[in-house]
């Protein structure tokens, strides 16, 4: 139980995680300026490929992410595990590292002319690096084994956790949007199961995230990000909580960008 507690913790922002869909105008944005009155998405489109950063945010990042707001919408009726827990959370900051990318998009033919069709190299999160290093700043060293990324898509991943325990997570959907002010907004759906207790447990999380770059002299990033709780069908309150979000955050992400190439914990 002290397991699936605190895995919800660290479930939050796993998100950080080609051929992203355009939200429709100012439909993220305003979302974000929305808290904590939320629904979910009817933009997002079938997640393809992985999701492409802009150029500013090539590198790698210490990062300091700190959980400034909870609500539960529909308490006292419905609460997820672990949200009054994650009350110990507020405006404590957490520290780690993440990195992003330079990577060669798949080469593909042309059904009409037999020519490869090469792509110029998209910048894209290092998914297992990043997902490794906040998922033992939340858990803990020890908590946490390892991180395996589908080599066949980005958008698969498995956390594997002390004790057999598993947290799969499937990106179902996703959309971008970038701001006439520079701020490049992301949201993500997916899919987490919870294995190795007693029975799966299975939930639909979106994570939607505003980054903006500082106008400073050393490289630095902060961030506006939301991420919503949704049940899933077989849970017993699905049709209670209609299409309603269970349990929102939000925290504030601080970027400061490192020189020296930084390598994971193991």
């Amino acid at each position: 139980m002290l397991i699936k507690k605190a895995i919800w913790s660290f479930c939050l922002v796993v998100s950080f995680l080609l051929w992203s869909s355009e939200a429709l105008a100012g439909e993220l944005s305003e979302r974000l300026a929305n808290f904590p009155q939320w629904e979910k998405l009817t933009s997002v489109q079938q997640a393809s490929g992985d999701l492409v950063y802009p150029e500013w945010m090539a590198g790698s990042w210490q990062v300091t992410s700190t959980l400034v707001d909870l609500a539960a919408p529909l308490a006292p009726d419905i609460v997820t595990p672990g949200f009054e827990g994650n009350r110990r959370q507020l405006n404590q900051p957490v520290s780690f590292v993440v990195r992003f990318v330079k990577q060669q998009p798949p080469i593909t033919r042309l059904k009409i002319f037999p020519q490869i069709d090469y792509k110029s190299p998209i910048l894209v999160a290092d998914r297992s690096f990043n997902s490794l290093n906040l998922a033992r700043a939340y858990l803990g060293d020890e908590a946490v084994l390892s991180v395996k990324v589908d080599p066949d898509s980005p958008n698969r991943q498995i956390t594997f956790l002390r004790s057999s325990h598993q947290l799969v997570s499937i990106v179902t959907a996703r959309a971008t949007e970038t701001t006439s002010d520079g701020k490049f907004i992301t949201t993500e759906v997916f899919q987490q199961l919870f294995k190795g207790g007693s029975r799966p447990y299975l939930n639909s999380v979106e994570s939607t995230t505003a980054y903006h770059k500082l106008p400073t002299s050393n490289r630095a990033i902060k961030a506006d990000q939301v991420t919503a709780v949704y049940l899933s069908p077989q849970d017993p309150d699905y049709f209670k909580a209609g299409s309603q979000p269970v349990a929102l955050y939000r925290y504030r992400l601080k970027f400061f960008s490192q020189e020296l190439p930084t390598t994971p914990k193991e």
